[in-house]
């Protein structure tokens, strides 16, 4: 159930009439109903807040989504932007992780109040962590959960075979910072953030990093950044002490796998499984494997005219998918 913190802010929130920071709470509550057994009282909860978002704040977030500006000339082949509906209840984090990233979205929707004390509130995230585990899609939710924009990043334009050139591109990007305050998300930073003192290192990476690191530390906007790597430790150790926090995210254990495919097939019913036997075929896979083979037992469900996934069909599905050496990165 709620704990006590969540609890206060549902009354301080209603009192304001802050009805996204209402919500948002309210989905964390759902999350940790889900994680403890409670599916169904979380279903109702997620619903509940789904409608009240429907009737009460529509409007008000394509408005905000209109009047964000497409980035144009240069910086449009440097970014793409999407704008996620995301929410922190389509994760399925540990508790640890869910408790942090909502103090992030709580420190960023507080932030004004945290200004008039000094403070400033969290606004850059490194995400370590194997392939798969929701790094990525922990940036959809913040920016789905503080209705804003999300930049991705293309690296690959960045980096040139002129890399002169790169310094200059990322100083774009640091400016659209200022200007477009929106989640900006630099995927595999580690392209970016090699380590220095590696011995294939050349002189033009370390003044792309140096200039990467320089623009972190100058920045001043209101923007949240993101950088995400499957390898942390291809990453120059100066670049840890950039970001505001260290998130590591790591396979799901049985109460997220659980939850990944209870999300996943939500509109089947799934009373019937054998949880034992499916968590045992799940062990070793990514949240996005375990989604993907989820997906693939509803779709044999549809074709065989059925409406309850069977435990045969799942383990099977599970059983197809790749596992991941996640101390090596690669595919074991």
């Amino acid at each position: 159930m709620a704990t006590n913190d969540q609890l206060k802010a549902l009354v301080v929130s209603h009192a304001d009439g802050d009805d996204p920071q209402f919500y948002a709470v309210a989905m964390q509550v759902a999350a940790k109903a889900a994680r403890s057994g409670q599916a169904k009282f979380a279903q109702e909860l997620r619903d509940l807040v789904d409608d009240l978002r429907q009737k009460g704040i529509t409007t008000a977030r394509v408005a905000s989504v209109v009047a964000v500006t497409q980035p144009r000339g240069e910086l449009g082949s440097l970014l793409t932007v999407t704008y996620p509906d995301a929410h922190l209840s389509d994760l399925a984090l540990s508790d640890e992780l869910a408790d942090r990233l909502g103090h992030v979205l709580l420190e960023q929707r507080q932030r004004d109040q945290l200004a008039r004390h000094g403070l400033q509130p969290a606004r850059r995230l490194l995400l370590v962590g194997p392939p798969g585990t929701g790094k990525t899609s922990t940036a959809r939710v913040i920016a789905g959960e503080l209705g804003l924009p999300l930049f991705a990043i293309r690296l690959d334009a960045i980096i040139t075979k002129f890399m002169g050139e790169t310094a200059a591109k990322l100083r774009l990007i640091f400016d659209a910072l200022v200007e477009t305050r929106g989640v900006y998300l630099f995927d595999e930073v580690d392209a970016l953030a090699g380590d220095r003192a590696a011995p294939n290192d050349v002189g033009e990476i370390r003044r792309v990093l140096n200039s990467f690191l320089q623009f972190l530390e100058e920045d001043a906007s209101d923007s949240v950044i993101v950088a995400a790597t499957n390898h942390p430790g291809l990453l120059d150790n100066a670049l840890f002490r950039r970001f505001d926090t260290v998130m590591d995210f790591a396979f799901p254990d049985e109460k997220s796998i659980q939850a990944v495919i209870e999300n996943r097939l939500a509109s089947f019913s799934t009373s019937n499984l054998s949880w034992k036997r499916v968590i045992v075929a799940a062990q070793g896979l990514s949240h996005a494997e375990i989604a993907t083979a989820a997906e693939n037992a509803a779709k044999r469900t549809v074709l065989a005219g059925r409406t309850r996934i069977r435990t045969d069909d799942l383990v099977a599905a599970l059983a197809e998918r790749t596992r991941v050496d996640a101390s090596r990165g690669l595919n074991a």
